[in-house]
């Protein structure tokens, strides 16, 4: 899939959010084949700067490809997480007036058979969004023990039958390695007693295997707090999620810096003051936008400003 061909998702809807001043300094921090960052420099003037983040290489070859003769764009190659260093090293050391997070794993990323990470496409079983650092799923699945496996596909997958598939790939592995897509979702399916309409037998199994190789919740959570730190008093945090277990996280942290009842995340005693207020209510794709993109069906997005003081 091309650049162009990718459609990013709550496109207007997340620019709208995002968006101050037209000469501020703003992070996209899931950079993936431009598709908000483009549409985000459209609406920057000249003194304006946008810094995009993505771990995956080929996503900062399009970068480069697409917006080096920008002077207002840098791309940086690593986790949001990082955001701090990322800021500093590309010399934006001023507060950012907006980030965005679009999360999970990208089209192109799904529609590439030699990443891994789609089971409708046979491929080496790999799922890492950064190919040059940590283990493949194919090595961490070689290795993993059956109660590991069970706890991640249970808890990353929210997979009832993951005591079995564990079970199964434990069986299956002592018959030889399992290196492909095609090898572990053909053994998922044969695991799984009943299927769910319209869903994949392997769907949870993969995005828990992805979740925890890329560990994609801790690097979330540390990407959200970066964020906070980053930005400037009435600055915007706009994330897009994908699934359950990422909105609960994002949706705990904006309450947590409010100061929400039953919040835990602000220091007690009365000098503690609220550190994010929520703006306006979840922002999910219209049918619309979802007939022209399916992947757009599962989004949620929130948004959250940084209070003053």
């Amino acid at each position: 899939m091309t650049a162009d061909a990718h459609q990013p998702v709550l496109l207007d809807a997340a620019l709208d959010a995002l968006m101050g001043p037209a000469d501020g300094h703003y992070c996209d921090a899931t950079f993936g084949r431009g598709g908000h960052s483009g549409a985000l420099l459209q609406r920057l003037s000249p003194a304006g700067r946008l810094l995009a983040i993505d771990k995956d290489p080929q996503a900062v070859r399009v970068a480069a490809e697409r917006f080096s003769n920008d002077p207002r764009f840098q791309i940086w190659r690593g986790s949001f997480a990082d955001l701090e260093t990322a800021l500093a090293q590309c010399g934006m050391e001023s507060r950012l007036d907006g980030v965005l997070m679009d999360l999970g794993v990208s089209s192109p990323q799904l529609d590439e058979a030699a990443r891994g990470f789609s089971f409708l496409r046979d491929g080496p079983l790999d799922m890492r969004m950064d190919p040059d650092s940590g283990h493949s799923a194919a090595e961490w699945i070689a290795v993993a023990g059956e109660d590991e496996l069970a706890q991640v596909i249970r808890t990353l997958g929210e997979e009832r039958f993951a005591r079995r598939i564990a079970r199964a790939i434990v069986s299956a592995r002592q018959q030889g390695a399992i290196e492909t897509t095609q090898q572990l979702a053909q053994l998922v399916a044969a695991a799984i007693p009943t299927r769910e309409a319209g869903k994949d037998p392997a769907t949870r199994t993969f995005q828990a295997i992805r979740i925890h190789i890329n560990r994609e919740l801790d690097d979330l959570q540390s990407g959200l707090d970066a964020a906070l730190e980053c930005l400037k008093p009435g600055g915007r945090l706009v994330v897009i999620s994908f699934h359950s277990l990422e909105d609960r996280l994002v949706k705990r942290f904006i309450r947590g810096q409010s100061g929400a009842p039953g919040s835990r995340r602000l220091p007690p005693g009365p000098e503690a003051r609220p550190r994010l207020r929520a703006l306006g209510k979840v922002v999910k794709a219209s049918e619309q936008e979802i007939n022209v993109n399916p992947r757009a069906r599962s989004a949620v997005m929130r948004v959250a400003e940084k209070c003053a003081g």
